[in-house]
């Protein structure tokens, strides 16, 4: 089975364009558009230098011109792919999701930063509808997570600040919410993200594998540059959440409502019915095969959930 996927990201971080290499070359992925936050010509360029690299021209890429001043960019970025010059993009990120959710209308969003872009299509295009949405971001607690799945850094907690949500946290809620008009909500969530490391050993698993899609040879080159600076590796929250949106049974997961305490922070109180999934465990060996493409077909929504 193959997965048509949107993919919003921002690029301050290394991890949104290791996803994009991941998921443009996939094959069991069909990379349909890109949409970036906050938008800058600087971001837009970057994104259309990757997938030129990759052999994806056809990809449409959407953004606005937050006219900030700043490229948003991350200095990695630049050590890895050299300079890449500011782009136009080819349309709005509302309105590119829209125009690929009318041809494709089972086409699940990816989401790998602040949720500006999801919000905005939600607000702009009351006749869009996504079945699924897959985000990086959430957190479970203890009152959800079983104790063999936590990880020592959250042990007692309930809530946690979660980047993409506090980012754009008016976005977050109303796309939590919107059960008539997302199908489906997957959260990839810190509690697990913190748990996948992309280190020196995983490195060098995926060395005599790297050659099996351009997209991993250009992923596995940017962690050569990366390992060199901070050989102590790369937390992978954004290419397992791509991996899970491609095959959701690499995650136990737990039916939830996503919730905030007075300072912000996200938890999640168990919800049955509620058509919001969190992650509270990972198969690691089964996030590895699917990273480098050699997935099983993904389950039926009705085996994914271990709800």
């Amino acid at each position: 089975m193959t997965l048509d996927l949107l993919l919003d990201l921002e690029t301050q971080d290394p991890d949104d364009i290791l996803t994009l290499c991941l998921v443009a070359t996939h094959p069991a992925v069909r990379l349909r558009a890109v949409t970036v936050t906050p938008g800058s010509p600087a971001q837009v360029g970057l994104v259309k230098l990757v997938l030129g690299r990759l052999k994806r021209h056809d990809v449409p890429v959407g953004a606005d011109n937050p006219a900030t001043g700043k490229d948003h960019v991350s200095a990695f970025h630049h050590r890895w792919l050299g300079s890449a010059a500011a782009a136009a993009a080819d349309a709005s990120p509302a309105e590119l999701i829209a125009r690929t959710l009318r041809h494709h209308p089972e086409a699940t969003l990816l989401t790998g930063g602040p949720l500006r872009n999801l919000g905005r299509l939600l607000g702009e295009h009351p006749q869009a509808r996504l079945s699924r949405w897959v985000a990086q971001g959430g957190f479970a607690g203890d009152n959800v997570v079983p104790p063999g799945h936590r990880l020592p850094k959250f042990d007692g907690r309930l809530t946690c600040p979660t980047f993409n949500f506090n980012g754009e946290p008016r976005a977050a809620r109303l796309a939590l919410s919107s059960g008539d008009r997302i199908g489906r909500r997957e959260l990839v969530s810190k509690n697990v993200t913190h748990g996948v490391v992309y280190d020196r050993r995983f490195h060098e698993r995926l060395r005599p594998v790297r050659d099996r899609s351009a997209g991993l040879a250009l992923l596995f080159d940017g962690m050569e540059h990366y390992l060199r600076k901070k050989p102590g590796g790369k937390l992978l929250h954004d290419p397992t959440a791509a991996c899970v949106a491609v095959d959701a049974a690499i995650a136990t997961w737990a039916e939830v409502e996503m919730v905030q305490d007075e300072s912000g922070a996200w938890g999640a109180l168990p919800a049955v019915g509620s058509g919001t999934f969190i992650t509270v465990g990972i198969d690691h060996e089964r996030l590895f095969q699917t990273f480098v493409g050699e997935t099983p077909a993904t389950a039926p929504a009705t085996e994914r959930t271990g709800a």
